[in-house]
């Protein structure tokens, strides 16, 4: 079974990330093929603190609870899609914060990546790539990218609206999906420590 989480990249109260993980679990699991298990997982939910490891995580010596339980949570995966909002041209730094946190226990996996804000969030996601390529991580080509006035429906930009995707993005989050699984499955022999 391949494992993919599903990141709540978002911890700001009143975010929209958590209805956008929801629409992308909800794709994935009409349409993904066999063998293929998705689940959310929300940053929100560890309450990491700002990096406060003594050591650097590529020595992979965790002595924080909040570390060692995020660890196990990213290590259960062979995947990920990251729910990401673009603030002031970049990803959250709740998000950039969690990513530090660890190191082998993002390697050899893939990623795909759902941005949202006003421009859909591609300058988040140009620059979760560069973050995750540093931890070993292979992106998808294809990126899902929502605009905050075309894919969402909102009255009041105190309040997170209703999503309402074009038509169009469920095919890219599925296309989407369908290169993590492929990435996912190719990388597993790595992940195993089997030589190439």
């Amino acid at each position: 079974m391949t494992r993919i989480a599903i990141v709540i990249g978002s911890t700001r109260p009143g975010r929209r990330a958590q209805m956008v993980a929801e629409w992308v679990l909800e794709v994935a699991e009409r349409s993904a093929p066999d063998g293929a298990e998705f689940e959310l997982l929300d940053l929100a939910a560890f309450d990491l603190p700002l990096l406060d490891e003594e050591l650097p995580a590529a020595l992979g010596d965790y002595v924080r609870s909040h570390t060692r339980r995020w660890a196990e949570a990213v290590a259960g995966f062979d995947g990920f899609v990251f729910v990401t909002p673009e603030y002031n041209h970049s990803l959250p730094a709740a998000l950039k914060n969690a990513i530090d946190f660890l190191f082998k226990e993002w390697g050899d996996k893939a990623a795909g990546f759902v941005g949202y804000g006003v421009h859909g969030g591609t300058r988040a996601v140009e620059h979760l790539r560069l973050t995750l390529a540093e931890v070993k991580v292979a992106g998808a080509r294809t990126t899902v990218a929502l605009g905050l006035f075309t894919d969402f429906r909102i009255t009041d930009m105190s309040e997170p609206g209703v999503l309402s995707p074009g038509e169009h993005q469920e095919q890219t989050v599925v296309r989407m999906l369908g290169e993590v699984l492929e990435w996912s499955r190719a990388l597993a022999p790595l992940r195993a420590g089997v030589p190439v």
